[in-house]
């Protein structure tokens, strides 16, 4: 099971399809997206706005331009540098971002013209979707199993795709070749936040009203009222929904069971549901990482370990300081092995100034460097 500790926090090396990735690499990722038949494929964006895709590349949906599949990173260059601001992808897969610029690319499955490009040739590579975009600013985009919707910077929706249960919201079954409003349900009314499930779609407008519309067998689209956020996933008909007092609910299918109707959660984030009861535990949409977010206690103490900034004592080691925190010492005083080492250390916590440890110069024993060495040590 590909459980991930997920919030507002993402430790992208729990999930199994980075397991490989070095300590180092997996530090400068500050975005991620985990999706796939199996969990098994996945983007991510590093510090320096470089984008990386690893996995099977169903239908290409890596956007590398071929069909091969990776276990080790490859950086989709077209993307690098375009500040993505939200990724969704379906089941084909494809593949959905939108910009910082406000624009939308797509690349992967094309069955349906889920692309938005008026064919249904697969796409290898990001391509732009402009048709009916051009003029417009999407803010966040949202894919069902083969069908795409968009939100625009002016709380407009657009869909296109797979409409075989009204999904793309024309008021027809009809396939949609290319991106077009969708205004009979939504007509004067300004959308704040999208979500798909498999063949349905569902906006949260500025009041906090929720409206869907497709295919409802699974219970995605029992209507609910004042959401600030609504989530969902095709691959497991799970959804999701924040309250504006900050409950969340989930319903669809979760881990096996069909839920029918909202249940109230104790988590803090649409995330952790999809963490906890999608199967498989993918994510159902591009997570943020804080870069220091993911460290543990152990490792945000050693980062900070030596810190001139933060210590309140201070060691001479031959001539050269090592900065140190009294807690700590104390701390590690009462889990040292030796009575003497530890009283010796207390002694010297309990003054506002450590002595020098300068061998050479006779200033303190060697007894007494070792003790204090193998505190700093153990620290």
């Amino acid at each position: 099971y590909y459980q991930a500790e997920l919030s507002s926090m993402l430790d992208v090396g729990k999930w199994p399809v980075f397991a490989l990735l070095p300590p180092e690499e997996i530090r400068l990722i500050r975005q991620a997206c985990v999706f796939g038949s199996a969990a098994n494929e996945a983007f991510y964006v590093t510090v320096n706005d470089e984008v990386f895709a690893l996995g099977t590349n169903c239908s290409g949906c890596l956007g590398l331009g071929d069909l091969q599949s990776t276990i080790e990173p490859r950086r989709i260059d077209v993307l690098c540098g375009k500040k993505i601001v939200s990724l969704s992808y379906g089941t084909g897969p494809h593949v959905v971002i939108a910009t910082a610029d406000g624009e939308v690319f797509a690349w992967g499955h094309n069955g349906y013209s889920q692309l938005g490009n008026g064919t249904t040739n697969h796409g290898l590579t990001p391509a732009l979707v402009s048709t009916n975009l051009i003029s417009k600013r999407v803010t966040e985009v949202a894919c069902g199993s083969h069908h795409t919707i968009a939100l625009t910077s002016d709380g407009e929706v657009y869909a296109w795709g797979y409409n075989n249960s009204g999904q793309v919201g024309s008021g027809s079954t009809a396939n949609q070749p290319t991106p077009r409003r969708v205004s009979s349900c939504l007509q004067n009314k300004v959308v704040v936040n999208i979500a798909c499930g498999q063949l349905c779609s569902m906006a949260v407008l500025d009041n906090g009203e929720i409206y869907g519309w497709g295919y409802n067998c699974n219970g995605q689209l029992d209507f609910l009222s004042r959401m600030v956020e609504v989530a969902a996933c095709h691959t497991s008909h799970t959804s999701a929904a924040k309250t504006q007092s900050g409950q969340v609910l989930m319903w669809g299918q979760c881990r096996g069971q069909a839920v029918s109707s909202p249940h109230l959660t104790h988590f803090s984030s649409t995330d952790d549901v999809f963490a906890c009861f999608a199967t498989p535990a993918v994510t159902w949409h591009l997570l943020s990482v804080d870069g220091d977010d993911y460290l543990t206690v152990a490792q945000s103490l050693k980062k900070e370990f030596d810190s001139p900034e933060i210590s309140d004592l201070k060691f001479l080691v031959d001539g050269k300081c090592i900065y140190v925190h009294k807690a700590l010492l104390k701390i590690r005083c009462l889990q040292a092995g030796s009575h003497n080492s530890s009283r010796f250390m207390r002694d010297i916590i309990d003054t506002d100034t450590a002595p020098p440890v300068d061998h050479s110069s006779g200033r303190v024993s060697t007894s007494d460097m070792k003790k204090i060495c193998n505190i700093l040590l153990q620290t």
